[in-house]
């Protein structure tokens, strides 16, 4: 097994299926795994803008809880508005956890890409990191 780069049309990449052989071929899979890259660039950025936000709407939501529990009882806390607040943590909570294991899945898949050691593909997962940051992490500013 080769454990250097090498400039080549010739690749299998992640699948029995993913075979290149053909510079149209390698070209095609080098802008799927510069997507790829995007992709995981601007989702790592987006969690951090659902985080951010999850945080201001639940600091939100407890400081109205915290009002309305000296106005009554607090021993309903399972029903009305403090029942909602964390009902709406747990969606919260689980699409989070959903849009980091897509996040995972694609890192390992550009992973083992960059592991064919295909200097094409390396190239490709490279450019489309620099690609998805440069366009992604502006976004940030815009909480």
């Amino acid at each position: 097994s080769k454990m250097h780069f090498i400039f080549s049309n010739e690749v299998v990449l992640l699948f029995d299926f993913w075979s290149v052989h053909s510079p149209a071929g390698m070209a095609l899979s080098v802008l799927v795994v510069l997507f790829l890259a995007v992709l995981y660039e601007s989702i790592k950025v987006g969690k951090a803008k659902l985080l951010h936000q999850a945080v201001v709407s639940m600091s939100v939501l407890s400081s109205q809880r915290l009002v309305q529990e000296t106005d009554q009882d607090s021993s309903a806390s399972d029903s009305g508005p403090a029942g909602r607040a964390r009902l709406r943590w747990f969606f919260c909570h689980f699409g989070q956890s959903l849009i980091h294991v897509v996040q995972v899945v694609i890192g390992y898949f550009m992973m083992l890409a960059v592991m064919s050691y295909n200097t094409w593909i390396f190239f490709g997962v490279i450019l489309g990191s620099a690609v998805g940051y440069y366009l992604a992490y502006p976004l940030l500013s815009m909480v």
